[in-house]
């Protein structure tokens, strides 16, 4: 029998083993927990390094993003000398696309009714002897006779009414074939026409081609698409009005850098002396840009001059009002483009060298006044001119004595705020006035010559006109003409002070300026009062 110690012994090994347990547990939760926080460090820290290389991935996006925008801009112009601008007429035609035809569930009947399904089984054994039974077979026969007649009608009602519904999915197949072979066959006639006209140089068609010309220039997300084309077939020229991207095409940051300390990405900005310097790159990109283009497309050779107009519409912040200031201007020949080498000339130096006129500060939209005013030659206007230019109560200036010639010329200027202080027949015929330009700064003495030609108004006369801005000390000379000028006097007189305008300028002008609807209508046997010199 164990003693009191005994028991006392026992009691205090199981306490010792139960502290040591605790002690034991308490060791292992311990290090659970340890193993948990190092866990979870661990976890943070993975997680904070995969948030920060997505954040410098981001950061390296955005900058790469930057200057892919920068690098599209600096290479407008070098971007296109490589593609080809011109028009494929062929490539304009539709090849109508035709749906088949796809009855669906319609196009599959169901299976006409079987002798089978209604078979009646005979009587059999000594059944079949006896004539209650034959008389129950022959009602059952006649029941399923029956039967399957109705089913039968049944079946062939279903089936013509699906046939009848095939027959009218058929017939709206073929309408909807016969409408899309109708379009194709209406488009493809419209590029037919529009290729004949075009080779028959009809200024509409001219209009149109080389409007597909620019819509089919890619350039960069965010430059405006806005053109307006006009052709002066009096002196073969081509006016193009162009609206350009604003200053803010530019990219203002070079690029972005994630701060770690911050947890933010900060930005570099770009200097506004080089944002100012692109983008006036831009500008001078876009205009020679077009200008090639324009010229290259022009396969009919039917473009001898061409003037583009630059303009940007924007809000004055001063007015709160839309404006539309033109920030670049030039007249050009054919000719003389195709003696500059594109891929290696700086654009800015370029349009100085063309003596085009360009915004001394175009990110601040500083206007400069176009060489030729898209208003004074729009088809809609000339349109307008010759639907009613047969109404007997509009003059038409090629009728007028020379002397009605000159009064209206002298009146038209005066309406245009020049002060008039003589005019004199011209010995061909035309009116020469000298007017002065009451403006300070920019006013002075005004030579003006006006011819009324058939033809085309030759470059000596241009070259006469110089010759007397300069002996009569003039600042400027108008030569204007009821018919056109060729690619030599724009040629002539291009960086001089001279303007020339034509027979639609002219009717402009003195329906603008004057409220004389006029119209030009040399008489058959109409000969200009002296031999002109041909353009070359």
């Amino acid at each position: 029998m164990a003693t009191y110690a005994q028991y006392q012994r026992q009691a205090q090994r199981d306490q010792a083993a139960r502290e040591r347990a605790q002690r034991q547990a308490i060791r292992d939760a311990e290090h659970a927990q340890r193993a948990y926080e190092h866990a979870v460090a661990t976890n943070e820290k993975e997680k904070r390094r995969l948030y920060q290389e997505s954040m410098l991935a981001r950061a390296a996006a955005m900058t790469d993003d930057v200057e892919t925008t920068a690098r599209a801009l600096e290479s407008l112009l070098a971007a296109s000398l490589t593609r080809p601008s011109a028009v494929d007429f062929a490539q304009l035609r539709r090849e109508p696309v035709f749906p088949s035809f796809e009855p669906g569930q319609l196009g599959q009947p169901e299976q006409p009714p079987r002798p089978s399904d209604f078979a009646v089984a005979p009587p059999t054994g000594l059944r079949s002897h006896f004539g209650k039974a034959k008389a129950k077979y022959a009602e059952e026969l006649e029941r399923a006779r029956q039967t399957m007649a109705t089913a039968t009608a049944e079946y062939e009602r279903r089936e013509q009414t699906r046939l009848g519904r095939v027959a009218l999915a058929r017939a709206m197949h073929e309408k909807l074939v016969t409408k899309i072979r109708a379009e194709a066959e209406k488009h493809n006639a419209e590029v037919a026409k529009l290729q004949a006209d075009y080779s028959a140089a009809a200024p509409e068609a001219l209009r149109a081609y080389n409007a597909l010309v620019l819509d089919q220039s890619p350039y960069p997300e965010g430059f405006p698409r806005e053109t307006r084309l006009a052709f002066v077939p009096e002196s073969r020229q081509l006016v193009v009005e162009l609206d350009l991207p604003g200053a803010d095409i530019v990219p203002t940051v070079t690029a972005y850098r994630y701060v770690r300390a911050s947890d933010e990405i900060s930005s570099a900005k770009r200097p506004e002396p080089q944002r100012r310097s692109l983008y006036s790159s831009v500008v001078a990109q876009v205009t020679l840009r077009t200008v090639h283009e324009i010229f290259g497309a022009d396969v009919g050779g039917h473009i001898d001059t061409l003037v583009f107009n630059g303009h940007v519409s924007t809000i004055d912040p001063g007015t709160g009002q839309p404006i539309h200031p033109c920030l670049v201007t030039l007249r050009v020949t054919k000719d003389a483009f195709a003696s500059i080498d594109l891929s290696r000339v700086d654009p800015t130096a370029c349009l100085k060298a063309l003596n085009a006129g360009v915004s001394k500060s175009p990110a601040e939209l500083a206007p400069v006044r176009p060489v030729l005013e898209f208003s004074m030659v729009d088809p809609r206007f000339i349109e307008e001119t010759d639907i009613i230019s047969e109404l007997d109560q509009r003059p038409n200036l090629m009728e007028l004595k020379p002397s009605e010639f000159e009064s209206l010329i002298t009146n038209l200027f005066e309406k245009m705020g020049l002060e008039t202080r003589q005019t004199r027949p011209s010995r061909d015929g035309g009116v020469d006035c000298v007017a002065y330009d009451p403006r300070p700064v920019l006013g002075g003495k005004v030579v003006i010559q006006a011819k009324r030609y058939k033809n085309t108004v030759g470059v000596s006369a241009v070259r006469d006109l110089f010759g007397t801005v300069h002996n009569e000390g003039a600042s400027k000379g108008i030569l204007v003409t009821t018919s056109g000028y060729g690619k030599a006097s724009f040629e002539f007189a291009e960086g001089k002070p001279l303007e020339l305008l034509g027979g639609s300028n002219l009717l402009y002008m003195l329906a603008e300026y004057a409220g004389i609807e006029a119209r030009i209508e040399a008489p058959d046997d109409w000969k200009d009062p002296t031999a002109f010199e041909e353009d070359i």
